[in-house]
């Protein structure tokens, strides 16, 4: 299990620095970023599929192989994000979600894809509430042998939306299925609900709880911060001294549950 970061200059200066540990740097699919972030950290890349777009065409079978090539990208991630639509129904969307998983699982195996459940309103507020229903999640992992990448913030938001406790919704994911985790704090902008913010009381709360739970679900090959990075969406959440001070507490938190983990399974 390793610790990943998403890569900003902030975050890098620091690693320089000595100040915070990271095992990768989290990055999109841009060549230009993945050559400056390699030469600091191996690098793993996430991907801006869609399952319920069809989208895979628009990504690129070839670019996607050439990461998993090139970098230390173990998993090609895929959110469940269908439409919405004026009369969608729950069977048009976990087909359109399943074909495009099948799709993935031909071209990469199904150990190889990662489901990724999406925050409920999304921030464009286009996506259907299928999309986030635990069970069309868990029907569409278990149906395509895929695994699940588990990201607390979209689970709280979605659990928000549902006016329940975001334990009870994430227990209804296939965690037995979980392969990656993706951590970061939940707050507001511009009277805004956001994720991809410092973590406060809650967001830390979440987490020990998740890294209980994971001696009991299946343990994950990644955990990530998503708390930084560059361009217009997130240079605004990219403070140095945020990172600073939160990284090296989170790491800890990370290696100890490993620690922790390892001797449960011994």
């Amino acid at each position: 299990m390793k610790f990943a970061l998403n890569y900003s200059p902030q975050a890098v200066e620091l690693w320089r620095e000595g100040a915070i540990p990271v095992d990768l740097f989290k990055c999109p699919d841009w060549p230009d970023l993945i050559a400056i972030a390699q030469a600091w950290r191996p690098v793993y890349v996430h991907f801006p599929l869609l399952a319920g777009q069809n989208n895979l065409d628009k990504v690129g079978i070839d670019a996607i192989t050439h990461w998993l090539n090139t970098t230390e990208t173990q998993f090609v991630n895929t959110h469940i994000a269908a439409l919405k639509q004026a009369d969608e129904s729950r069977e048009q969307v976990i087909e359109a979600v399943i074909a495009d998983l099948n799709r993935l699982v031909a071209e990469f195996g199904a150990d190889r894809v990662i489901v990724e459940n999406i925050p409920y309103p999304d921030t464009r507020r286009d996506k259907s509430a299928f999309s986030v229903d635990a069970d069309l999640i868990s029907q569409a992992i278990r149906e395509t042998g895929t695994r699940l990448l588990l990201d607390l913030g979209h689970a709280r938001r979605t659990a928000e939306h549902l006016a329940i406790d975001p334990r009870i919704y994430i227990e209804q994911l296939p965690v037995d299925r979980l392969a990656e985790l993706h951590v970061t704090g939940l707050g507001y902008h511009q009277g805004r609900r956001e994720d991809h913010l410092p973590m406060r009381d809650e967001d830390w709360d979440l987490l020990d709880w998740a890294l209980i739970k994971i001696h009991t679900w299946a343990r994950p090959s990644v955990i990530a911060c998503e708390y930084g990075g560059i361009g217009p969406q997130f240079e605004w959440r990219s403070v140095r001294e945020v990172i600073a001070a939160q990284i090296p507490l989170m790491y800890e938190k990370v290696t100890k549950g490993i620690r922790d983990d390892t001797r449960n399974r011994a």
